[in-house]
């Protein structure tokens, strides 16, 4: 029987998993699964029907909530309930509610379940904050990318600028700062580093550096399976 590889990839508000996670999966030809975008979507689904303060309206309506993505051209579409909200999804209103969000432990439950059935019958490149301690705990491989504080807030100003979005790098900052106090102090599936997972600084690192790094601890796992 065929094994199937999972490589996951943790860590915190824009340390660069979506980027390598993505570029990754490309160079493997795995499926690419972007838990982040899930919790995004969900988020959005609750500024758009006012369930941001009504936690128990919101786990309820997630229950039955219909989420898919589509990776295709090096972008994760994203569908809920069949209408695409790729773009919605990342603006910074839905920044600054997505940790609140993602806290709620019965939203963090079904979502879970949704990305593990996800990795059915294939090899996947998975990225989220507690996909290598909670979502996939048996992972092959799990890295745990990480990046200075400066250094993440410049990129994700970047991001919003290129979109158009009116902010300053002061307020990026401080935004990630929050998230990174949410999601690491938070008592169901905080973010954390795996006992066994690698950690990868990618301050100093182009997108390259960081895709030979993962394929070489890959090759060194692959060269400890036990022969068949």
């Amino acid at each position: 029987m065929q094994k199937f590889i999972i490589i996951a990839i943790d860590g915190p508000a824009a340390s660069g998993k979506s980027t390598l996670a993505k570029q990754l999966a490309g160079k493997l030809n795995y499926l690419y699964v972007d838990t982040g975008a899930m919790y995004r979507a969900i988020t959005f689904y609750a500024l758009e029907n006012d369930f941001i303060n009504n936690h128990k309206g919101l786990i309820e309506a997630v229950k039955n909530l219909e989420l898919e993505l589509e990776y295709e051209n090096g972008l994760t579409r994203v569908f809920l309930n069949g209408v695409e909200v790729t773009d919605k999804i990342r603006t910074p209103k839905v920044n600054a509610n997505v940790s609140d969000i993602s806290k709620i432990p019965e939203v963090r439950k079904e979502m879970v379940k949704l990305q593990q059935k996800m990795a059915n019958n294939k090899n996947l490149v998975v990225e989220g904050r507690d996909t290598t301690t909670v979502v996939f705990p048996n992972a092959d491989l799990k890295i745990f990318l990480t990046a200075d504080i400066k250094e993440r807030a410049k990129r994700r100003y970047l991001e919003y600028k290129e979109k158009g979005e009116d902010v300053t790098l002061e307020s990026v900052e401080e935004s990630i700062k929050r998230r990174d106090k949410i999601d690491s102090g938070r008592e169901i599936s905080p973010l954390k580093k795996a006992d066994d997972a690698i950690e990868l600084d990618t301050t100093n690192l182009t997108i390259n550096q960081e895709i030979e790094n993962i394929i070489k601890d890959l090759k060194e796992l692959e060269n400890k399976q036990p022969s068949k």
